[in-house]
């Protein structure tokens, strides 16, 4: 799979691009967020039975599950800003259905539409990689990826205050507000990427993994409800396997896969996206037990006997705290690398959970666990895209993001799952109300410390990285931008692109070309005449070369597989060719 670069000329990056970008990922996790103050009220608002209700939280993890790396893929072929605009859109008409309604299907279908907005989180990333010279994109992503965390932990304590003094529908009617003024801002700051996948979208791929990851997410959010054991429960899990194995043997045969496996294969997206899986399965404990401890009366014994509010702005510095973690992650990462940063993040979360045992007796305790998890989950998440962004081409950065994103909600889902279990099967009763226990409580703190010791154990086995060894380097242009993120990538071809008479060809492209004679990468050459390809495996590769007004070129390189980038200087004919 290879990538172009479109021929319509574009803006270049304001210094409000980043913050627009990431103020879109905000108003993705306010739309998430916005119904946790009356989660418990639903039942009653819309007039149903409590596991209907749940249908609201669930449809829109779903949505999301299925939009995520499927806008990717769209972004990467068609516009990641034109599919921005698109997810924030359908958030804003699905928002608009919710505040007028209280009735169950309608909301429902609402919130469906809501999770769309998920994938505006790997199209934002895929923006930044596209448009930023090297020395911006490491914050810049940091913040795009934590965002779904800041907003989060803003969003909180503003919910409750709305949901106490107005009607619950301003809640909606607030989130469509911020996706309206999120829209606009993107179309006046954010230009649009020219970078371009070739191929064609897999309708038979994202038919496929939407139905995968519907059987599978269902039992995960339903199976409390069903029964872990139940025939329903178990079929669907069963039909998921199925169904997800053809789907991948479907893709490995595609021309143009909606996710390329092999790609995903590789140990640095394997082993990023697995310890994502448990960095979401961590980062969602605390933010479903802080909540309940703060909020219980204190004549449980041990509740905090706090009002919805203060319980909120008492676990708002968890997302404040990721967002100061993103320029701390950026030098940290420049000087040690995102494995390194990763690693970092993921002890200081066990630390946060370890200490948090003992942490349980006050209010301000909690203020002190939201802020030491908000700083290892903050480095942590910021981590994520940049080992994804290093280890695929250009062509599969809103895919390959979208997928990580989508990893992370499993995580969340599963956190979910479980330890609402665990409250419940250790909870009270009393007049037939079930009342969360401390014992409760610290076993979730256990089990969150126990899937970051494997979240850690994964990324022990993500390839050695190191930082770029030119930070000198600065992009000034589209091509410069491509060359330096190249060689940011561990082994590799680089060298320079002549003509004749051994002038630099600007704009030249090469494209890599493997064994069996597929596509492994393309890039431009910058205006000094100098390109960088990064190669999957190491062994033979032709590199082709051609440029308007000079004959087309085919040299052969092979490379050892190690961290040293294969020098190969390639000299256009100077015979003069159609372009």
């Amino acid at each position: 799979m290879t990538h172009t670069t479109t021929d319509q000329p574009t803006r270049r990056p304001s210094g409000a691009t980043v913050p627009v970008l990431a103020f879109a990922g905000i108003v993705v996790a306010v739309m998430q967020t916005l119904l946790v103050p009356v989660i418990k009220d639903l039942p009653t608002l819309l007039s149903t039975a409590p596991s209907n209700a749940t249908w609201v939280l669930t449809s829109t993890l779903l949505s999301g599950a299925v939009a995520t790396p499927i806008m990717g893929r769209l972004g990467d072929l068609f516009g990641k800003r034109r599919m921005l605009i698109a997810s924030l859109s359908v958030m804003v008409v699905g928002a608009l259905i919710s505040a007028v309604t209280s009735s169950l299907m309608p909301m429902i279908a609402g919130r469906t539409l809501q999770g769309f907005a998920m994938g505006a989180i790997p199209l934002g990333i895929g923006l930044m990689r596209d448009m930023l010279p090297r020395e911006k994109l490491g914050s810049a992503m940091a913040l795009m990826s934590s965002s779904i965390g800041v907003g989060g932990g803003l969003a909180l304590p503003a919910a409750a205050l709305v949901a106490q003094h107005a009607n619950w529908h301003a809640l909606f009617y607030g989130a469509a507000g911020l996706g309206v003024l999120s829209i606009v801002l993107t179309l006046l700051v954010v230009p649009e990427s020219p970078m371009r996948a070739e191929g064609t979208f897999d309708v038979l791929g994202a038919l496929g993994l939407s139905a995968g990851l519907v059987l599978f997410l269902l039992p995960i959010t339903k199976g409390s409800d069903w029964g872990w054991t139940s025939g329903t429960t178990l079929g669907l899990f069963a039909a998921a396997a199925v169904v997800l194995v053809l789907w991948g043997v479907m893709e490995l045969r595609v021309k143009a896969p909606l996710v390329d496996l092999r790609t995903t294969a590789r140990p640095a997206v394997l082993f990023t996206n697995l310890a994502s899986i448990m960095v979401g399965v961590s980062f969602y404990v605390v933010s479903l037990v802080l909540p309940q401890l703060l909020q219980l009366p204190k004549a449980t014994g041990y509740g905090l006997g706090q009002s919805m509010v203060v319980a909120g702005l008492l676990v708002a510095p968890l997302g404040l705290t990721m967002m100061v973690t993103a320029p701390v992650y950026a030098r940290l990462s420049a000087k040690y690398g995102p494995k390194v940063t990763l690693i970092l993040g993921m002890l200081i979360i066990a630390i946060g959970y370890g200490a948090g045992l003992g942490l349980m007796s006050a209010a301000w305790q909690s203020l002190v666990i939201a802020v030491v998890l908000g700083a290892g989950i903050g480095l942590a998440y910021s981590s994520l895209p940049a080992l994804i962004v290093g280890a695929v081409p250009a062509s599969e950065t809103g895919a390959a993001n979208g997928l990580n994103t989508l990893m992370r909600s499993i995580g969340t889902s599963v956190s979910s799952a479980v330890i609402g279990m665990v409250l419940a099967n250790t909870a009270h009763h009393v007049n037939g109300v079930a009342i969360p226990t401390m014992h409760g409580f610290r076993v979730s703190f256990l089990i969150a410390t126990g899937a970051v010791a494997v979240g850690l154990l994964m990324a022990l086995f993500l390839p050695r990285n190191r930082p770029a060894a030119k930070p000198q380097l600065r992009a000034s242009s589209e091509e410069d931008a491509n060359l330096a993120r190249a060689e940011e990538v561990l082994g590799g071809f680089r060298g320079r692109v002549l003509d004749a008479t051994g002038t630099p060809v600007a704009r030249a492209k090469v494209t890599l070309i493997d064994r069996r004679g597929r596509q492994a990468g393309a890039t431009l050459s910058a205006e000094d005449g100098s390109y960088a390809l990064a190669v999957p495996t190491e062994g033979p590769y032709v590199l082709a070369a051609k440029a308007t007004g000079h004959g087309p070129l085919a040299s052969s390189a092979t490379h050892a597989g190690d961290d040293r980038p294969v020098e190969v200087d390639l000299a256009l004919p100077g015979a003069s060719v159609p372009a």
